[in-house]
């Protein structure tokens, strides 16, 4: 496992403000189709679709057709390689600012039964302040039918940052939500707010019986987990069934965490990372009682985004590993598990496809990627000899 070491340079804070509230940087080139050679699997990476404008999340249809999130508040769809010219309607009205926008989207476990798609969104309050939502509706004729929110964030504030936010549902059919702490860290502390949390509800919104802080005075019953910062990807194990995330850090400090009911991962009193500028963050404290420790961290910060658990058949060499796309570095970290710890980082395709936003394992056992650009790609990983 590689050894982070704390960066005590202080980031120019232009170019902070670029890589924190998402802005864009120019799209690298694309790889050519020739193969790649890693340590472990040799791939080629190949263009699904272009035409994407600031894409976030994605979600595999059934029949093939994958749907995917743009970031402005549109839900597009695609199918055969081919990205329909009119997006889904019915998609919520969203607050796109900064990192705030329309965001990850999930198919309902049942989904060929009821047809429920799941959108996690940054939306405006009746004061003019935004908070994260969680809204369901029925996919229907090219057009999202009888929306309702499930979940409504009462951290709001104002500002484009710090929103979260991955869907995931868990074997048990209950759905997860990361919810960023809007740039205000010490709600991340205070069970009473949803910001810097990982919440727990049912698909209908309903609180399930057995989370955590159910009965306890003093605590909303949909926490799971808290003392988060901006939690942007959300995975759970194939075979465990265990709920990862990760999450950026401040200056430094990004981190992927095993999830365990009820944690405290201590944001904003223990950190990896140094605020910007370079000074402590909160007690300058990397470890204390009562806070978990992350299982893995980066140290200098790589921006981390979409990660995904792989479980397909085409890279028989990647099973059970961790991928996690980047931002900042414009890369795919690979990380080697045994069982619940990582022992290996590999990188890919850095700087080669620009800033991946989401990857995600296709129903084909293929890696599926979106790059965050205002041109943005839908790219396919596949087996290359």
């Amino acid at each position: 496992m590689r050894q982070p070491i704390i960066n005590l340079l202080t980031v120019a804070s232009a170019f902070v403000m670029l890589l924190v509230l998402g802005c864009s940087a120019q799209t690298a080139p694309v790889p050519p189709g020739d193969a790649i050679t890693s340590e472990q699997a040799t791939f080629r990476v190949e263009l699904v679709t272009d035409g994407l404008e600031f894409p976030w999340g994605m979600a595999f249809l059934p029949n093939g057709g994958i749907l995917v999130t743009e970031r402005d508040g549109r839900l597009r769809m695609v199918q055969d390689g081919m990205l329909d010219p009119t997006p889904i309607t019915g998609v919520p009205d969203v607050f796109a600012s900064g990192q705030g926008g329309l965001l990850d989207v999930a198919l309902d476990p049942a989904f060929a039964e009821n047809d429920l798609v799941y959108l996690s969104y940054a939306g405006v309050d009746d004061d003019g302040r935004s908070s994260t939502r969680v809204a369901r509706g029925r996919l229907l004729d090219g057009a999202l039918d009888g929306v309702e929110v499930i979940f409504r964030s009462n951290s709001a504030s104002s500002g484009g940052r710090h929103f979260g936010s991955r869907l995931e549902f868990g074997p048990a059919g209950h759905l997860y939500v990361t919810v960023g702490e809007r740039g205000n860290p010490d709600t991340a502390q205070n069970l009473e707010r949803h910001g810097g949390s990982l919440v727990r509800i049912e698909p209908d919104g309903a609180i399930p019986s057995d989370n955590p802080f159910v009965g306890r005075s003093g605590a909303l019953p949909e926490i799971y987990s808290y003392g988060h910062r901006n939690p942007q990807g959300l995975a759970i194990h194939p075979e465990t069934g265990r709920v990862w995330t990760q999450e950026h850090g401040p200056q430094g400090g990004d981190e992927v965490n095993l999830i365990v009911s009820g944690a405290n991962y201590g944001w904003p009193e223990i950190s990896w990372g140094l605020n910007y500028g370079g000074t402590p963050v909160g007690s300058g404290l990397r470890e204390m009682d009562g806070m978990t420790q992350p299982a893995y961290f980066w140290d200098p910060s790589i921006a981390p985004s979409g990660m995904t658990f792989y479980d397909g058949d085409a890279f028989p060499e990647w099973q059970g590993d961790l991928f996690v796309g980047a931002l900042k570095f414009q890369l795919i970290a690979r990380l080697e598990m045994e069982g619940d710890k990582v022992i290996g980082e590999e990188r890919l395709l850095e700087g080669e496809l620009g800033r991946i936003r989401d990857v995600r394992t296709g129903p084909d056992g293929f890696l599926y990627i979106l790059t965050d650009e205002p041109n943005g790609g839908l790219y396919r990983v596949a087996p290359g000899g």
